[in-house]
């Protein structure tokens, strides 16, 4: 990708990262809810409308989506920094720095951060989110994110070039693969091949995630996220793609004994996606979602039979007795990518929480950084929030 990207690009980019959003807030309002009970509270087809938050009039979102906000803005610090000075580490590790200052959000005040940056008496930071203080807000955190997160801070190994090998638990939720999306989305602009793409996404869940059945599917979801946002690829069935994710699991994690129980999981999310079955019995024999592969075979269950119909994807991704703002939030992931930002109903967007500033940050995902040290173009927005890590007000 040139940084020009095609109007098709930049609604693939919107439409991923505001469908994710979309449907980590369906679902939040009903996770670690019974099914009974949801049924019962939203009537036979279970939640299909948000719950709006009383006090603000909006749907909330998780952890989820707050994650995968922070790992644009490591994306786009990295490719930043990359340009402005000639020389970078891995992208995973600046995706890393970022959740450490989401870390901050979830264990800090917005009014202490804000004295602390003002006084210049807080410590390094490359998220302008910081700035943000709807994003301090507790939503549920994963306390394996936390528990990871806050070690790696005690013993200063937050930026490291290898996560998969840190291996820094055996944990193998979700938590990895809720967050990942924008790694494929901005992969183009970095120049990656599809290979890299699945490794990097790998590595930014390794950070907190060291079972493989917690990483590996991110590899799995920007291989297909990619797929159908790279130009070559763009007209990619979903089905392929999807197909595609699996030959490349293969070959790139075919020495780990878990690969072949993710990769026939995603089988069989794909043959049950044909059956004609009850999404609900469907689910359930996938699982509830709480670990990553379950996550990620749910929400590609439902992306490929409702492949072309994002409200009725998102729907049938929350109405189950599992993780449902995650595997909600895959699926919008997956097809908001597919169908664009422009495909998704007015209803998801208008009363979404952070719509304009997750709108933004697809923006600046699609737009990447334009100077260079070779260039005496300057762009002092960018500056300001991957450099000075400010928001622009």
């Amino acid at each position: 990708m040139d940084n020009k990207p095609t109007p098709r690009i930049i609604d693939a980019i919107r439409g991923s990262l505001i469908g994710g959003a979309a449907g980590d807030a369906l679902g939040y309002a009903v996770e670690f809810v019974r099914e009974d009970y949801i049924f019962k509270k939203y009537g036979e087809k279970g939640i299909t409308e948000y719950e709006l938050d009383p006090h603000t009039g909006k749907a909330i979102i998780s952890d989820d989506t707050q994650m995968t906000l922070f790992t644009a803005v490591g994306l786009l610090h990295g490719q930043t920094r990359a340009r402005l000075r000639g020389i970078a580490g891995p992208a995973s590790s600046y995706v890393a720095m970022a959740y450490d200052d989401w870390l901050t959000t979830q264990t800090d005040s917005f009014e202490n951060v804000r004295k602390a940056r003002e006084n210049d008496s807080f410590g390094y930071v490359i998220s302008w989110l910081l700035d943000e203080p709807a994003l301090f807000a507790r939503r549920a955190p994963g306390n394996t994110c936390l528990s990871a997160l806050m070690a790696a801070r005690q013993t200063g190994s937050i930026n490291e070039a290898d996560y998969i090998a840190l291996k820094r638990n055996n944990s193998k939720g979700c938590g990895g693969v809720m967050r990942t999306a924008p790694c494929a989305l901005f992969a183009p602009h970095l120049g990656w091949d599809i290979d890299l793409v699945d490794m990097q996404s790998a590595q930014m869940a390794a950070v907190t995630h060291g079972h493989s059945l917690g990483y590996m599917p991110s590899a799995v979801l920007s291989h297909i996220i990619f797929r159908l946002i790279a130009p070559d690829t763009a007209c990619m069935p979903l089905k392929t793609a999807v197909l595609d994710s699996i030959e490349a699991l293969n070959r790139l994690f075919g020495g780990d004994e878990n690969t072949d129980t993710l990769a026939e999981l995603v089988g069989l999310a794909v043959s049950l996606s044909e059956n004609g079955e009850s999404d609900l019995d469907n689910i359930h024999a996938l699982g509830e979602g709480w670990v990553g592969d379950e996550a990620l075979a749910i929400a590609i269950y439902c992306a490929l039979k409702y492949e072309n119909d994002f409200s009725t994807g998102i729907i049938a991704a929350a109405n189950h007795k599992g993780d449902s703002d995650s595997t909600a939030a895959i699926c919008g992931n997956i097809l908001g990518a597919k169908l664009g930002y422009s495909a998704i109903e007015e209803k998801w967007k208008r009363d979404l929480e952070m719509h304009d500033l997750i709108l933004e940050l697809a923006d600046d995902l699609a737009q990447g950084c334009l100077m260079s040290e070779y260039d005496p173009y300057h762009d002092e927005r960018w500056v300001q929030k991957y450099v000075k890590a400010r928001a622009c007000k």
